[in-house]
């Protein structure tokens, strides 16, 4: 089994909800890729509802470098995925070659993480239908309208595919899903 897990990202995707991940997939023995529209450097940003907002304030946050484009990720090569929330999301989730990427882990059972608006990609690519998902209450309707079923818990866990709502869950959320990649990884060394 290959100790790889793609990082799904695009420009304006959350920095704590891309970062935290990628330093405990490392603390794992997993090799963190970052996979985007192409390989680059990305603007990442931070958001917060500020006392008194009703929206989400964001402010530029700090950058990363895309590993691989999403045209040439291989996705046998990987053990799972993290759909990063943010905006970036909505602006990359009807890229052909995400929407690939994203059904092959959905149809082999590999597995998968999502934050906030991370959802809105597994929703774009008809993945969603009858999973029970946490996601930013904004983005309620994006799974709904999709099949999925919201579930306001700071971690949900409905097979291989494993969800928080905010950057506040990852405490929560992210512990569940590197366990399911620890559990791939044993049972994959034991049939070899």
């Amino acid at each position: 089994m290959s100790e790889k897990v793609l990082i799904i990202i695009g420009d304006a995707t959350e920095t704590v909800d891309t970062l935290y991940p990628y330093y405990r997939l490392i603390e794992a023995g997993f090799e963190p890729v970052v996979a985007a529209p192409e390989k680059r450097l990305y603007q990442m940003v931070m958001h917060e509802v500020k006392p008194g907002w009703t929206i989400t304030k964001e402010w530029e946050g700090y950058t990363l470098d895309a590993d691989v484009a999403f045209k040439e990720v291989v996705e046998e090569e990987y053990a799972g995925i993290f759909f990063s929330g943010g905006r970036a999301p909505e602006y990359i989730r009807d890229d052909e070659d995400l929407i690939r990427i994203t059904k092959h882990f959905f149809a082999t059972n590999k597995p998968i993480a999502s934050v906030c608006h991370g959802v809105e990609i597994p929703a774009r690519a008809g993945c969603v239908e009858g999973r029970r998902m946490a996601t930013v209450p904004k983005c309620q309707f994006d799974l709904e309208v999709c099949g999925g079923i919201f579930v306001n818990e700071p971690c949900v866990v409905d097979g291989n595919l494993v969800s928080g709502r905010t950057f506040h869950d990852h405490g929560h959320y992210r512990g569940a899903w590197i366990a399911l990649l620890g559990e791939a990884r044993e049972t994959a060394a034991a049939t070899v």
